[in-house]
């Protein structure tokens, strides 16, 4: 009876042994990724010219404003409000296409990183198939990895492969 327990204990061993894990810190791996670096800068610049586009819009809008305020004192009360309704429309039409920039914008930018994340996944995948592990968990900021010993932590290892590929 002893011996049984003992063959299970042991083969319970090496079937524990048989399972390699590791963990990579999301939020490291991304933030030290050339890639989504290059990524964020290069919205980043879309996101400022866009801004001061709108900025010199809206200073343009307002000016024609306070000139139009100046010139319907002269004006008749239809011919002002004719005028009023022109610019109302001006303003609404240019504010939508501003608006349809910024969405436009967003939307390439969240196209662009959900591709990103894939490749990072498939990368993981493949580094995990290639180095025999049979899980790699999530760590980081709302990862599922609450402890992890550094041998475990893959993290530096896929960055650089992810750079290195990027490089290329």
């Amino acid at each position: 009876m002893k011996k049984l327990v003992m063959v299970v204990l042991a083969m319970s061993a090496m079937a524990c042994q048989q399972n390699k894990i590791g963990y990579v810190d999301n939020v490291k791996l991304l933030d030290d990724y050339q890639e989504k670096v290059d990524i964020e800068a290069k919205y980043k610049t879309k996101v400022d010219a866009l801004t001061k586009k709108r900025d010199s819009i809206s200073q343009a809008f307002q000016f024609e404003l306070q000139e139009f305020q100046t010139k319907s004192q002269k004006m008749s009360q239809k011919s002002a409000q004719e005028e009023y309704a022109l610019l109302q429309q001006r303003g609404q039409f240019m504010g939508q296409q501003l608006q349809q920039e910024e969405q436009q914008l967003q939307l390439s930018s969240q196209t662009e990183m959900d591709s990103l994340v894939s490749k990072v996944r498939k990368e993981v995948k493949e580094y995990g198939k290639a180095n025999g592990f049979t899980y790699i968990l999530t760590g980081g900021t709302g990862g599922a990895v609450l402890y992890g010993q550094d041998p475990q932590n893959l993290t530096d290892a896929i960055v650089k492969i992810l750079n290195d590929k990027y490089k290329k």
